[in-house]
């Protein structure tokens, strides 16, 4: 069932963004490139928006972000729905990979009218979000916080690395 929200043309843009990755780039367009990114509902709850504020670029990483996994977990409200894109940057033991995962965060302590209407609002976004790979509705903390569940969606037992970080 669809829930007849729209989802905004900065939602499209920060995708096509994430998604599009150029070889010849600067080192200061790097450091613009999003790592993660937050949307949700407006006020109005009539449009899927990038929820100000709630992102983390390449450039914070190693900076003023030290684990951009970890980083972005607290930034996922605690008792409220989200969708969320990381940027996932992992290892397999033959190569180095980057995906791009869409996250649907709805939290046990979520209200449920709020619950509903992100699930109902779910494929609206996820069509303008061609070729994303991976794709992970989480339920709470203990589903996210440890890097491993992620890494199993990007690759199962093969991936040895997340971020840097090993498995």
């Amino acid at each position: 069932m669809a829930s007849g929200v729209t989802v905004t043309e900065d939602v499209v843009t920060v995708f096509n963004e994430m998604k599009v990755r150029k070889a010849q780039v600067g080192e200061e367009e790097k450091r613009k490139r999003k790592k993660a990114v937050l949307f949700c509902l407006s006020e109005d709850k009539k449009n899927i928006v990038l929820e100000e504020g709630q992102e983390i670029l390449q450039g914070d990483v190693g900076t003023t972000v030290q684990d951009p996994y970890l980083h972005f977990v607290k930034m996922l409200p605690p008792d409220d729905c989200r969708y969320a894109l990381y940027d996932a940057t992992y290892e397999t033991k033959e190569t180095k990979k980057e995906d791009l995962v869409f996250i649907f965060w709805a939290p046990e302590s979520a209200p449920l009218k709020s619950k509903m209407i992100y699930a109902s609002s779910k494929d609206a976004i996820k069509k303008k979000m061609t070729g994303i790979k991976h794709e992970w509705q989480v339920n709470g903390l203990e589903d996210i916080k440890d890097r491993r569940t992620l890494a199993e969606k990007l690759g199962g037992q093969s991936v040895v690395s997340l971020e840097g970080s090993p498995i």
